[in-house]
């Protein structure tokens, strides 16, 4: 049995659109399923903790997240053993950071062909993360400072809707970070690892805690991040003048900007960073309000992750 929990309203309404196509698979192969529909912001954790939960669960239950980034997210975190769960993916929103980092289909219809014809799965580590007084689960990524500002200002922007309509909604991110690579003052960062080393960054415009590779549509930050390692990598960059940070923020889609002198890059468990100001926050890609400090670690148990096959059809 596989459990479909379905964001219908992701890339701007078009995940109700991509769910049909996709039941119509399911249909026809006689494949048997059971969908759940989000209908709010972190809807899909309470889904994922009720299906995970139920009484006539499984001991290993087959649990596919469809939607964005977000998604993911609130998925991971509403499962209460990371070790019950096999976990699939369809995107069906506009970053695919996920499937960038984890080699899965981009395509709706070759993701669930994967999964159907699973071949095997992989563990994934799953990081945890603390702000506001509140704690959540994330698979790529959170920071705080440029990246976290854009998916701020972008989540509460009526942009991203019209440009998703038009199929042009990363100019919509495009449009957003500029403004925010232009406005946003650098600000003062410490850093404290699990074994107590300490670090203190002046004029930091971003600082991200990195599981996979990929974040914000395709910006490799922590070229080197691997979510099979059992470490979490830390971008920060501080110090530079606009022209030579922008310069850097394109080349970090190559992962080729960390040899800028005021790139640096740190490798833990688990970290706490605080800031001299209040700025934006984020985990994968949501925001996570606006505080001065927040916490990310390893999850005790990584995820399986479904692997492709060979296709069913």
């Amino acid at each position: 049995m596989y459990h479909f929990i379905i964001n219908p309203n992701s890339r701007s309404g078009a995940g109700a659109r991509i769910w049909s196509e996709l039941q119509s698979v399911l249909d026809k192969n006689y494949i048997p399923y059971k969908a759940y529909f989000t209908e709010y912001p972190g809807h899909a954790v309470k889904l994922a903790a009720s299906v995970c939960s139920s009484d006539a669960a499984p001991a290993s239950i087959c649990l596919i997240a469809v939607g964005g980034d977000g998604t993911i997210q609130e998925v991971l975190s509403g499962i209460p053993s990371l070790r019950s769960v096999r976990f699939g993916y369809i995107p069906t929103g506009s970053g695919n950071d996920f499937c960038r980092s984890m080699q899965l289909p981009q395509k709706p219809l070759d993701a669930l062909n994967a999964i159907l014809s699973e071949a095997a799965c992989t563990p994934m580590d799953v990081a945890e993360f603390t702000a506001n007084g509140q704690s959540c689960r994330f698979a790529i990524s959170c920071g705080i400072g440029f990246d976290a500002a854009v998916c701020h200002e972008i989540n509460r922007s009526p942009l991203k809707k019209f440009m998703n309509r038009i199929h042009l909604g990363k100019f919509a991110y495009l449009l957003i970070g500029l403004k925010q690579l232009l406005l946003l003052p650098p600000v003062g960062i410490s850093i404290e690892t699990e074994n107590g080393e300490k670090h203190f960054y002046e004029k930091v415009f971003l600082t991200a805690v990195m599981n996979h590779k990929y974040e914000g549509g395709g910006f490799r930050f922590c070229p080197e991040a691997d979510s099979h390692d059992g470490f979490l990598d830390v971008i920060i960059v501080e110090g530079m003048r606009r022209p030579a940070l922008i310069f850097c923020l394109f080349l970090s889609i190559f992962g080729k900007h960390t040899v800028f002198r005021g790139v640096h890059q740190l490798r833990c468990k688990a970290v706490t960073v605080r800031s001299s100001e209040p700025l934006a926050v984020h985990k994968d890609g949501e925001s996570a309000g606006i505080c001065k400090k927040f916490t990310a670690s390893l999850a005790k148990d990584p995820v399986q992750v479904i692997l492709p096959g060979k296709s069913i059809s």
